[in-house]
């Protein structure tokens, strides 16, 4: 899972301002965004404001596409063609697995008491084999999860796969009820940039689709995704597919003592931008230990004013979102899943790493094919 860089900025424009304030009306509508610093610029804007809601409520032409009855959120205008499906209900945890602080709660008290500081916790020589155990089950069971993927199974189909492999290898599923999230991992397909939820609907050929895992086992989380094809994909998006696994990759290359975090992002915005593709800004790369975020926070795109040096002993992901067209994300209604704002293709991957005295470890490898993704067999 990505973390959410917090960074709304007021409407009006030339502000930019933050902003906390949303406009009551965009709520009731399901509107996206419309965040405001002040009563003042919120009263200042409104009459340029208030077209976004007539625009809402005159787009059932918008939703018509739509094969699936399912319609959650009837005005809600969406960016591109996918649409949410029913869900099954949330899968329960046996007894005799290891539970992070929030899985009954939903609220991670000591992660969000982490946020307070920018300190970047060095892990001990035991603390790291516990990382290495926890990764390599992550990554055996999105290896199995990969093995759903295919025209005509459903995410929600997939998560189950993945709830079941976690459970055999006596782990958490770190997204279950993380913050309330339904599900055992996140699905993202096609426009989604990350945090879908596994729902009913079937793959279709043509699809890209995300999955991202991560589990919580013996005290530590281990996290990872790919993205991955679903039947003949159109060489277009298999480019997109492909500069990501690049932009990773070389970000990685660059992992070792005294490398400054706001660095990954340079070299992931130079090679995206060279093949003409836009870097998600809203959510970034973290720190992964015995909590499922904390510091540091980890930028994909340039110029950013990410805190920290790398040093032996950290882990942390690199997990870039990287986009056909806008950088610009939008959330649905359903508080989770961020999709492309103009509904283009956003593909990303991830890694969990370990910083070592001479570079990095890639911690949730593949250890067949010399640690290739699975997509590379498809191109």
């Amino acid at each position: 899972m990505a973390d959410l860089v917090n960074s709304r900025t007021c409407e009006t424009p030339a502000c930019n301002k933050p902003a906390k304030l949303q406009c009551p009306s965009c709520i009731k509508l399901c509107i996206p965004g419309s965040y405001f610093c002040s009563q003042e610029c919120f009263k200042g804007y409104w009459n340029e404001h208030k077209k976004q809601h007539k625009a809402a409520k005159t787009s059932g032409q918008n939703n018509s596409i739509n094969t699936n009855s399912y319609t959650p959120w009837p005005d809600y205008m969406f960016s591109g063609k996918l649409r949410p499906w029913p869900q099954s209900p949330k899968r329960k945890i046996p007894d005799g697995i290891d539970k992070p602080e929030y899985w009954e709660t939903g609220i991670p008290e000591f992660e969000m008491k982490s946020k307070q500081s920018t300190q970047i916790q060095c892990l001990s020589a035991k603390e790291i084999e516990k990382m290495r155990e926890t990764c390599k089950l992550a990554r055996e069971v999105l290896d199995i999860g990969a093995k759903a993927v295919k025209v005509g199974a459903t995410t929600d189909e997939i998560d189950r796969v993945v709830h079941e492999a976690c459970i055999e290898r006596k782990c958490y599923p770190s997204p279950l009820n993380y913050h309330g999230f339904p599900k055992s991992c996140c699905t993202s397909i096609n426009e989604v940039i990350c945090h879908g939820i596994p729902d009913k609907r079937p793959l279709e050929d043509g699809d890209i689709v995300n999955l991202d895992i991560t589990v919580f086992y013996n005290g530590y989380h281990g996290d990872l995704n790919e993205t991955f094809f679903v039947g003949n994909v159109a060489d277009e998006y298999k480019q997109l597919v492909k500069v990501t696994y690049e932009c990773l990759m070389q970000a990685i290359d660059i992992v070792k003592p005294g490398v400054r975090y706001r660095e990954v992002g340079n070299v992931i915005q130079k090679h995206a931008q060279a093949h003409g593709y836009s870097v998600v800004r809203s959510y970034c790369g973290h720190g992964i230990n015995q909590l499922f975020h904390t510091a540091p926070s980890v930028p994909h795109y340039a110029k950013n004013k990410a805190i920290g040096i790398m040093k032996p002993g950290h882990t942390f992901t690199i997990e870039p979102m990287i986009s056909q067209g806008t950088w610009r994300d939008e959330t649905w209604p359903d508080q989770w899943t961020a999709v492309t704002q103009d509904g283009k293709r956003s593909a990303q991957f991830e890694q969990t790493l370990l910083v070592t005295e001479t570079g990095c470890e890639i911690l949730t490898i593949r250890p067949e094919e010399n640690g290739a993704p699975h997509f590379l067999a498809q191109m």
